[in-house]
């Protein structure tokens, strides 16, 4: 799954080797032997960091083992934020994660703090943390520096040549891997995560966890769950993957979706024409979007912005609505005026890689790889891509690209585990009927699997991430679940337990008004892009905050 922004054929897999994943604490058979003996755990060393917007945060480190397997051999540093408790009443620890994989979870326990009820957020230890791999965790992987430098070649091959450029830049990222992180590959997988989830929850000195996972963060979850089910307290999963397409058809299903969701954006763009002039028909707009995709082919914006990184820069539109005025207006403002002044902004905003995100894709492709099994015949990913293509083309061969190093992963491929669960409390499960990044069904197929879940639906909803990101009645279910561990429940045989209304769409925004004296532009001259409100300094939306965590904007 392209988290930037931050995954439906079944194909004869060639890996290198298969291995159950499962610890035997987890899934003991008559067979297995004891668990070997645990390190001795330190209590953990907080200390302020506190920021402008957080002043309570504080910051604390914690070592775990590289191999779980082997708990008193080599060590990992995981990075750890926190907002402590304040109530009397004391719920224990809440993790949270941003999903990913590959995402920074730090910066998500003062935000989490501050968007819950006050009275709620107050009788939480809120945990944010950096997975293994990942920013201020050691070691912090960074594969191949500049790998998304523009300008990339184009995402859909053109011919041979195209197809074969694109290979052996995939296979260049898996070779740098490889050579670079030989000794630690083998352990960046979504168990191992969840294992180091467990050593944070033990270094916290809690019977059991809470839990809030996003995206990604809810397979996260699901697999500590299936692992440590006894250790379940309240988890919330927003967002949710769909366990049964890791992760290879996960991807290929988000290329439809991701596709659907760029129509809603045409169509909208299409109903404000009076401010964007692209057309009232939402074909004609669409059209308007893949000329200009072709006219940066055989010209960059700026030098930066070729098909790739347009692609790169609208994606995150899918992710979130709320971006859709500024990438209305860019592109508005390239098709109509040819100034690519605006685009070049949000490229840099939305598409841009700096070392964070050469980071985050580093542990994405670290993770994706490992856990689970992907083609190892480039002529599957080629018969696949090109067949999803010719229905979804927004997205799909720059999705092949980004998950292409798996072609070539110089690590083996582990078995999924199976996060059916039938042992733990009552888990809620929150998603948005027309999310891209992580389609409808996967939450309906993790309720399912989950004993005695509850399902909320936003219903109309396409934005990934629906709670604290400013629907009051997802926000309302979430806040009641961990105040008082109750889930809604609905009508027998009813799909969802509860459903909310979706947010209303967002509004153009309002164009900045020319300066006291100065000109209006004339030919040759690039006029001023309008400036938003949160340019201006007004603070930014729970929305657009989230999804900045989320790893969709910066």
């Amino acid at each position: 799954m392209n988290p930037r922004a931050g995954m439906l054929i079944a194909a004869g897999a060639l890996v290198a080797g298969t291995v159950t994943v499962l610890p035997a604490s987890a899934e003991a058979s008559p067979a297995a032997g004891p668990e070997p003996a645990a390190r001795p755990v330190s209590p953990l060393d907080w200390k302020d960091c506190g920021t402008k917007a957080y002043p309570k945060l504080q910051c604390s480190t914690l070592k775990v083992p590289l191999n779980h397997d082997d708990p008193t051999g080599r060590t990992l540093t995981l990075a750890l934020t926190r907002v402590p408790h304040t109530a009397k009443k004391h719920q224990g620890p809440l993790l949270v994660n941003p999903g990913g994989p590959g995402g920074s979870g730090r910066g998500m326990a003062g935000y989490v703090a501050a968007a819950l009820p006050a009275e709620v957020a107050a009788q939480y230890d809120v945990i944010g943390f950096d997975p293994r791999g990942v920013g201020k965790s050691e070691p912090a992987l960074n594969c191949r520096p500049g790998h998304f430098d523009p300008v990339r070649p184009d995402s859909v091959p053109s011919g041979a040549e195209g197809e074969r450029a694109g290979v052996e830049r995939a296979r260049a990222f898996a070779k740098a891997c490889g050579e670079k992180y030989a000794d630690v590959l083998p352990y960046i997988d979504t168990v191992s995560t969840a294992r180091d989830l467990d050593a944070v929850r033990a270094a916290l000195g809690a019977p059991k966890v809470n839990y809030l996972g996003y995206s990604y963060g809810t397979y996260l979850g699901a697999v500590y769950a299936r692992l440590f089910p006894d250790r379940v307290r309240r988890f919330a999963l927003d967002s949710v993957v769909n366990p049964h397409g890791v992760w290879y058809e996960d991807n290929i299903a988000q290329d439809y979706a991701f596709d659907t969701r760029h129509k809603d954006f045409t169509a909208w763009v299409a109903r404000h024409d009076a401010d964007y002039r692209l057309g009232t028909d939402p074909a004609v707009v669409e059209a308007a979007w893949y000329r200009m995709r072709e006219e940066l082919r055989a010209a960059p914006a700026g030098g930066k912005v070729g098909p790739g990184e347009l692609e790169d820069t609208f994606l995150p539109g899918g992710y979130y609505n709320g971006y859709w005025p500024r990438l209305a207006a860019a592109f508005a403002a390239y098709v109509n005026d040819r100034d690519s002044a605006p685009l070049l902004k949000a490229y840099e905003a939305h598409g841009a890689a700096d070392s964070a995100g050469e980071n985050g894709y580093s542990v994405y492709t670290s993770v994706q790889c490992r856990d689970a099994a992907w083609p190892r015949d480039w002529n599957v990913w080629r018969k696949d891509n090109w067949d999803v293509h010719a229905k979804a083309p927004f997205s799909t061969w720059n999705n092949a690209w980004y998950n292409a190093p798996c072609a070539f992963w110089p690590v083996g491929s582990l078995t999924p585990p199976d996060v059916t669960n039938d042992r733990v409390p009552p888990v809620l499960i929150l998603q948005a009927t027309d999310d891209a990044a992580t389609p409808y069904e996967g939450g309906v197929a993790l309720h399912r699997m989950v004993r005695g879940s509850s399902l909320v639906v936003e219903q109309g909803g396409g934005n990934h991430g629906v709670t604290l990101a400013g629907n009051d009645c997802m926000d309302e279910h979430l806040a009641a679940y961990l105040a008082t561990g109750e889930v809604p429940r609905g009508e027998a045989g009813a799909e969802a337990d509860a459903v909310c209304e979706t947010t209303p769409e967002p509004k153009p925004e309002p164009k900045a008004k020319p300066e006291a004296g100065r000109k209006p532009a004339t030919t040759g001259e690039s006029p001023k892009p309008a400036r938003t409100a949160s340019v201006r300094g007004a603070a930014p939306s729970a929305g657009a905050t989230l999804h900045g965590l989320l790893g969709h904007a910066r």
